[in-house]
C-alpha cells in the first residue's frame, strides 16, 4: 500500500471522527409505549378511533402516599390535602383528584347538598369516614389502598406528554413532594417512565461502552502483549464506534430501549474484523513477506472474507425488519449499518495504520504461538478420530434442544422490561400490590341503531358487563358512565354502602337523568362520546402476563357475546395494553419469516460464494444448530419470548456464520492450492482456527457485558447470545470438518 494513500486514508478518518465526534452530542433519546404498538393491527387502528373519541389511557400521573400507621390522621390528612391542592399548579397537569378533595351528595329536603368523605378538621369523625370509605369500592385500589395505609393523588396530565414536559413535571413534582416531608412515597404514571427509562438508556449506553472497552482492551493485551498492536486495534475498534453514532446523531435518529446494545454490537463487531486482519498480516509477515506485500495478502483472503461476513452479519440483523415493532425495525437497520461501518473502518483506515508496523512491534512472538498451534492441531486430530461420537453427541443435544423449545412461553409482564433495582421498578411493584396497577384493560361500548348509551336498556347492559368484571381478581378499578347513576342511586337512599348500584326501575334511571343533566360540574367527556352513542368502561389488570391477560379477555368476550343483549349494544376489547400484548401474536410469525428471509438471502451469498450446492449445504447446518439451541434455552430458562428479546435469533444467526465463512474460505483456498482434503482441513485449522476461537471468546465475553445492565432483556439477551455463540463456534470446529468428510470425501 503507498504511503500517499496510507497517509489520505488515515487523514480523511480522522476527519471523519471529529465530524462524528459533534454529531454523538446531537444524539437524542426517546421513550413511548407506543413505539412498541404493532403497526398494522387492526385493533391499533381501532384503539385510535377510540381515543378519538375519548382520549389515552395513559394520560395520568399517580402519586402515592403511604404512612405505616394508617392514613385516618388529622395532621397527615392536613398535609395531603395542601399537597393535592398544591398539584394542581404543576406544569402539564390538567385535573388533580384525591379523597380528601371528594364528598358525597346528600339529599335535604330543601336541596342537594354534599359532605366531604373525609372530615379533615374533625378528627372524631375520621374512625367512620375510614370504615365507609374502605367498604365502598370507586375508592378502594383506587384513591386508597385495601388496608388504609396509603392515599393516592391522581394527576391527568395533557394528552401524549412528551420527553421534555415529563422532565419538567416530574422535576417540579419531586421539588413539591419533598416540601411535605412524607415518609414514603410512590410514582406510577407515563411521565414518570418516560424521564427514568430514558436515563437508563443513557446509563445502558455509558456503562455498557465503558466496561466493553475495558474488556476489550484486556483481550489485545493477552493476545499481542506489544503497546502498537494494542493501540492500532483499540484505535480501529472505538473509531469504528464513533463513526457509527456520530452517523446515528447526523441522520436524527432517535435512540430507543435498544440502543444499549449497540456499543456492545460495534465493539464486538469492529474487534471480530481487526482480528481476522491482524492475523492474517502477521501470519504473512512471519512467513516473510514484505510489509506491503502482506497487507494486500491480507486484504485480498480476509477482506473478501470479512466483507461477505459483514454482509452476512448485516443480512441477519436487517432479517429485524419484517418486525411490526418499531424499536425493532429500528435497531436492526441500525445495526446493520453499524456492521458496514465497522468493516469499512477496518478495511481502510485499520490496514493503512498497520502496514506501517513489522510482526515484532505488532505482536509478542514465542510461545503463545505455540500454544495455539498445538491447540488447534488437536482439534483436528480429535475430529479426524472420534467422527461417530461427534455425530451422537449432536443428535442428542438436538433432541434435547428440541423439548426445551416445546417449553417457550410468551406470557410476558412490564415487570420483565422494569430496570433492576431500580425506584421506578419498586414503584411499579408497590403499585401492583397494594392499589391498582399500571396495566389498562378498555372496553368500547357501540349502541345500535335506535338507543343511545345513555339509554336504559344500554345502561343495564354495561352495568351487567361491569359486574362480570368484578368477579375477576386480577381486574380493578372498574369504572363507567354507570358511576353517575349509582352515586344518585346511593344518595336517594341515605347514602347507605349497599345502595351504590344501578336503580332498580327504568322510571328511576330516567329520573335520575334528569337529575344528573341539571349538574353543570359532572364532567363525563372521558367515559361517553360527545353524540351520546359510544361509552367506554375502564379497568386495570394486573402484571400477570401476555399469556394470562389475554386468556381472561378472551374468556370476558365469550361471556359478553352470551350473555348481552346484541340487539341493543355492543362491546370491543381495546387499550394500551391489549395492543402492546398483541406483540406476542406477532413475535414467531416475524421471528420465523425474517430468518427464513435471511437464510435464504445468506444461502445465495454462499452459492455465489462457494459455487457448490454440497457446500452450500455443509454452511447451513452448523449455523441453524445455534438457533436450536437458542430456542431451547429460552423454553429451560424459563425466558418468555417478547419482541426484545426475539432480535436474539438475529444476531446470533448474523455472527454466527461469520465463523463459518472464514472457516470454508480458507479451506477452499487450500483447496485451489492443491491440497488434499485433510492437509487442506489441518491448515485451515491451524491458520483459521486460532482467529475463529479468539473472536468467539470476545464475543462470549462482549456479550457478557450486558449482565451487568439493569434493564433484564438486556441480561437475557447477553446470556444468551453468549452461550449460543460459544455453541456456534463448537459447532463450526466440530460439525463442519465431519459434513466434509462426509458429503465431499472426494473434493
Amino acid at each position: 500500500m503507498k504511503s500517499k494513500l496510507r497517509i489520505i486514508s488515515v487523514a480523511t478518518f480522522l476527519v471523519l471522527a471529529a465530524i462524528s465526534g459533534y454529531y454523538v452530542t446531537q444524539l437524542q433519546f426517546s421513550f413511548d409505549f407506543e413505539q412498541f404498538f404493532p403497526e398494522g393491527d387492526e385493533d391499533l387502528e381501532f384503539f385510535r378511533d377510540f381515543v378519538e373519541n375519548f382520549e389515552g389511557d395513559d394520560n395520568f400521573l399517580l402519586v402515592a402516599v403511604r404512612r405505616e400507621q394508617g392514613v385516618f390522621e388529622q395532621d397527615f390528612l392536613e398535609r395531603f390535602h395542601d399537597f393535592t391542592l398544591s398539584t394542581r399548579d404543576l406544569p402539564y397537569i390538567e385535573e388533580s383528584q384525591s379523597l380528601t378533595k371528594f364528598s358525597y351528595p346528600v339529599r335535604t329536603p330543601f336541596a342537594i347538598t354534599t359532605v366531604p368523605a373525609i372530615h379533615i378538621d374533625q378528627p372524631e369523625r375520621l374512625p367512620a369516614d375510614s370504615a365507609r370509605i374502605l367498604s365502598d369500592e370507586r375508592f378502594v385500589h383506587n384513591l386508597i389502598s385495601e388496608d388504609g395505609k396509603t392515599l393516592v393523588v391522581f394527576l391527568k396530565t395533557i394528552p401524549s406528554i412528551q420527553l421534555d414536559q415529563a422532565r419538567e413535571l416530574m422535576a417540579a413534582l419531586d421539588e413539591q413532594i419533598n416540601t411535605y416531608d412524607f415518609e414514603e412515597y410512590h410514582y406510577l404514571g407515563r411521565p414518570y417512565f418516560q424521564k427514568e427509562l430514558v436515563d437508563m438508556q443513557k446509563r445502558e449506553i455509558t456503562v455498557s461502552a465503558i466496561i466493553s472497552g475495558i474488556l476489550v482492551t484486556l483481550i489485545m493485551f493477552v493476545i499481542f502483549r506489544k503497546p502498537w498492536g494494542i493501540f492500532v486495534a483499540l484505535v480501529s475498534i472505538g473509531l469504528g464506534m464513533l463513526l457509527f453514532m456520530g452517523l446515528l446523531g447526523a441522520t436524527g435518529r432517535e435512540l430507543n430501549a435498544m440502543a444499549a446494545l449497540y456499543p456492545v454490537l460495534m465493539i464486538i463487531v469492529g474487534t471480530s474484523d481487526v482480528i481476522h486482519i491482524m492475523s492474517k498480516y502477521i501470519d504473512e509477515l512471519r512467513k516473510g513477506e514484505r510489509q506491503d506485500k502482506a497487507i494486500v495478502t491480507a486484504i485480498k483472503e480476509i477482506g473478501l472474507a470479512t466483507l461477505l461476513t459483514s454482509i452476512t452479519t448485516a443480512i441477519g440483523f436487517a432479517s429485524l425488519l419484517t418486525s411490526k415493532v418499531g424499536p425493532i425495525r429500528e435497531f436492526g437497520i441500525n445495526a446493520a449499518i453499524g456492521v458496514m461501518v465497522a468493516y469499512v473502518t477496518v478495511i481502510f483506515f485499520t490496514t493503512a495504520v498497520l502496514s506501517w508496523f513489522r510482526a515484532d512491534q505488532i505482536i509478542k512472538l514465542g510461545k503463545g504461538q505455540a500454544f495455539w498451534e498445538k491447540s488447534m492441531d488437536w482439534a483436528y486430530h480429535f475430529t479426524l478420530r472420534h467422527p461417530s461420537r461427534i455425530a451422537l453427541a449432536a443428535v442428542v443435544t438436538l433432541g434435547i434442544a428440541f423439548w426445551g423449545i416445546s417449553r417457550i412461553t410468551t406470557n410476558y409482564g412490564i415487570i420483565n422490561n422494569m430496570p433492576i433495582g431500580e425506584k421506578i421498578t419498586e414503584d411499579f411493584k408497590f403499585f401492583e400490590k397494594n392499589l391498582t396497577g399500571f396495566r389498562p384493560m378498555e372496553f368500547a361500548v357501540f349502541a345500535k341503531e335506535g338507543y343511545k348509551a345513555t339509554d336504559w336498556a344500554v345502561m343495564r347492559e354495561i352495568a351487567k358487563v361491569e359486574n362480570h368484571l368484578k368477579e375477576y381478581p386480577s381486574v380493578q378499578a372498574v369504572a363507567s358512565i354507570t358511576a353517575v347513576y349509582k352515586s344518585i342511586n346511593q344518595m336517594m337512599k341515605n347514602n347507605a354502602p349497599e345502595a351504590y348500584a344501578m336503580p332498580e326501575t327504568e322510571a328511576d334511571f330516567e329520573r335520575y337523568q334528569r337529575m344528573a343533566r341539571r349538574v353543570p360540574k359532572l364532567n363525563v367527556n372521558v367515559l361517553l362520546s360527545k353524540d351520546e352513542t359510544k361509552a367506554r368502561i375502564t379497568s386495570r389488570v394486573q402484571d400477570i402476563g401476555a399469556d394470562s391477560i389475554k386468556a381472561i379477555g378472551e374468556d370476558i368476550d365469550r361471556w359478553i357475546t352470551m350473555n348481552t343483549d346484541t340487539s341493543v349494544v355492543a362491546f370491543q376489547r381495546t387499550g394500551t395494553g391489549l395492543i402492546i400484548d398483541k406483540n406476542a401474536e406477532y413475535v414467531r410469525r416475524d421471528l420465523l419469516y425474517g430468518l427464513g428471509m435471511a437464510i435464504l438471502i445468506v444461502s445465495v451469498l454462499m452459492a455465489i460464494l462457494f459455487q457448490n450446492i454440497k457446500m452450500l449445504l455443509i454452511s447451513l447446518l452448523p449455523n441453524i444448530f445455534p438457533l436450536i439451541l437458542a430456542g431451547a434455552l429460552l423454553g429451560f430458562l424459563g425466558i418468555e419470548l417478547e419482541a426484545g428479546v426475539s432480535i436474539v435469533f438475529a444476531v446470533i444467526f448474523g455472527i454466527a456464520v461469520d465463523d463459518t465463512i472464514h472457516f470454508l474460505s480458507k479451506y477452499k483456498l487450500a483447496k485451489n492450492k492443491g491440497l488434499e482434503l485433510e492437509p487442506a482441513m489441518r491448515i485451515t485449522f491451524l491458520e483459521t482456527g486460532k482467529a475463529i476461537v479468539l473472536t468467539s471468546i470476545i464475543l462470549f465475553f462482549g456479550f457478557l457485558v450486558m449482565l451487568f445492565s439493569i434493564h433484564p432483556p438486556s441480561v437475557t439477551i447477553g446470556l444468551l447470545i453468549s452461550l449460543t455463540l460459544l455453541s456456534a463456534l463448537i459447532s463450526d470446529l466440530l460439525l463442519i470438518p465431519l459434513l466434509i468428510r462426509w458429503i465431499m470425501p472426494k473434493s
